[in-house]
């Protein structure tokens, strides 16, 4: 009998430990995120100029994210990920590049060799290129989806999906060339159905 009365305040006290209560699940961005951003650079461009995107997440003291990718298998489950939109005035080309400014730790209890993780301020970068066909003028361009993961270091918290809309001008003028790079991807999203 003791036995089971031992098993089963084990697990209810798992259960207590596990289940986040949905009031402080609600305020957890509030207080472990300073500052999520977009940017492109430059903030203007020519059709067919190649431009920088970046996704700026800054943390407050005491809290980390992820990457986009973990290396280590076992550790797959804690990253953030971002979709992107779909080809229009501005095209993303290449892969999404994580910061290279990770620290790392070992969970031998989920298994983990390698999990990575920022603190502070991480920032994303992926290239793209303005549509050769775009008109020119103010746009905004949209991530549909930005899922970050955050934890603090006894929690981790539900994922938070964010849209970021992202300012960019479309400079007047003929396209320029694009770079030879990313030809072939443009090409291809700009192809006709």
């Amino acid at each position: 009998m003791a036995c089971r009365w031992v098993v089963v305040c084990t697990f209810a006290i798992a259960a207590i430990v596990v289940i986040v209560p949905s009031s402080h699940a609600q305020k957890w961005y509030e207080k472990a995120v300073k500052k999520v951003e977009g940017r492109f650079t430059p903030a203007e461009a020519k059709p067919g100029q190649t431009i920088t995107f970046t996704l700026t997440v800054e943390l407050h003291e005491g809290y980390h994210t992820y990457p986009l990718v973990q290396p280590d298998p076992a550790a797959a489950g804690l990253t953030n990920f971002i979709q992107f939109p779909a080809p229009d005035n501005v095209i993303f080309v290449g892969e999404t590049l994580d910061a290279k400014d990770f620290a790392t730790k070992a969970d031998p209890v989920l298994g983990i060799r390698e999990l990575r993780y920022y603190t502070g301020k991480v920032v994303y970068t992926r290239k793209a290129v303005v549509a050769p066909q775009a008109r020119p003028g103010a746009t905004t361009i949209k991530l549909p989806n930005f899922s970050l993961n955050v934890c603090d270091k006894t929690t981790c918290f539900p994922p938070k999906n964010l849209t970021i809309e992202v300012p960019f001008k479309i400079l007047d003028g003929p396209a320029v060339e694009v770079d030879p790079a990313y030809a072939d991807e443009v090409r291809q999203a700009t192809r006709r159905p």
